[in-house]
This record gives C-alpha cells, sequence and structure tokens, in this order.
C-alpha cells in the first residue's frame, strides 16, 4: 500500500462526535457567525431561501478533488443561478489543517474561482458540531422553511480521486432539485467522505 493511500484511508477515519447531529425533517440548527469578509450573518437572514452548507479545508485532498477539477465551483454556480444561497464553512481549529483568517479564506476563493455566497469562519466548531458536521466535504441542505432536507456525501463515490466525479451519483444536486420541486429527498442521509474536521481538542 503506498504511502498516500495509506494517508487517505486515515483521513477517513472520523472520531465519534460527543454532540446530537441535525436531522432530516427537522429544523437546521440555528447560528450566528462572523464571514471571511468582516459581515455577520445568521441562518435566519436566509429565511425563505434553500441554503447548502458546504464544511471544507483547502489542505484535504478530497476537498482538492473537488475544486481541483472544477466541480465544486461549478455546482456552486448552478446553485446561485437558482437562488441558492451556498456557505462555506471552516471549522479547522487555530493551529491545525485548514485554519485559515479571513483575507486568506478569500483568497483562496478568488485564486480556485469559487464562488460561495459567503465563507463562514468557525474556529471554535460551534456550527460544525451543532450539525454534526464529521468530514471535509460534508453538505447539508436546508429547505426554505428552515428544516433539513439531505445531509451526507457531496457525491457516491468516496474517493480523491477526481476522475471518478463522473462516475459518481450527484447527491447534492439531486437534493437541490427535489427541494426545488418540492418533493422530499430520494436519499436524504447519505455517508460523508473526505478528511476528519480538526476541531479544537
Amino acid at each position: 500500500m503506498t504511502l498516500l493511500r495509506r494517508s487517505l484511508l486515515a483521513a477517513l477515519i472520523v472520531p465519534a462526535l460527543a454532540h446530537a447531529a441535525a436531522n432530516v425533517d427537522a429544523p437546521a440548527p440555528a447560528f450566528t457567525a462572523t464571514t471571511a469578509d468582516g459581515k455577520t450573518v445568521s441562518l435566519a437572514d436566509y429565511k425563505g431561501k434553500t441554503v447548502v452548507l458546504e464544511w471544507t479545508n483547502h489542505d484535504c485532498p478530497y476537498v482538492k478533488k473537488h475544486y481541483g477539477s472544477g466541480n465544486m465551483q461549478s455546482q456552486q454556480k448552478a446553485a446561485a443561478s437558482q437562488g441558492v444561497v451556498w456557505l462555506q464553512v471552516i471549522s479547522s481549529a487555530p493551529g491545525q489543517q485548514g485554519h485559515v483568517d479571513g483575507a486568506t479564506a478569500q483568497k483562496l476563493n478568488t485564486d480556485r474561482g469559487a464562488v460561495p455566497t459567503a465563507t463562514l469562519l468557525d474556529p471554535k466548531g460551534e456550527i460544525g458540531k451543532a450539525y454534526g458536521a464529521q468530514t471535509t466535504p460534508h453538505m447539508y441542505v436546508i429547505r426554505p422553511d428552515g428544516t433539513l432536507a439531505y445531509k451526507g456525501g457531496i457525491d457516491s463515490l468516496a474517493t480523491a480521486d477526481k476522475n471518478d466525479i463522473g462516475k459518481a451519483e450527484p447527491y447534492v444536486t439531486q437534493a437541490l432539485v427535489a427541494v426545488s420541486s418540492g418533493r422530499k429527498v430520494d436519499k436524504a442521509s447519505t455517508r460523508p467522505y473526505g478528511c476528519s474536521i480538526k476541531y479544537a481538542s
């Protein structure tokens, strides 16, 4: 087994979280956060809109898969064209992999051509723990009425190989189509994959 393969497998090991996770069809946990550009936003600000939460860590190979291929950016742009609010969340603690300040987060998005509605800085992990977010990426879709419609992986193939994206079932895209049509999401809870979120110990 190669060193890279061993490291990727290790990244998939997710510690048990000692807190409740958000539940599908229940109200999504409320939050208030500071954005990368210094603003304060709350989930309540987006009442009446579909919201996507994307946990991210720019150094994670699974995140690099989706940004390096342009897949995440294309999903962000498609969502925005439908009036969907897309929020990146960075829950890496200071001193941990993936932790960045606001200016760095903004530069990363500019360099990658990423277009989230906003990037939320969560260095204490409060939002991540409220949702039970485990990996980067870990994805959530919230209905306009504030209930959680989907939680889990961005797609069905848990690899860091960008060549697998086209072969995968696009869970988030499917969830957004269902929500926009007023339907329940067929696969509303799936297994997230990626690097474990580097919460403060």
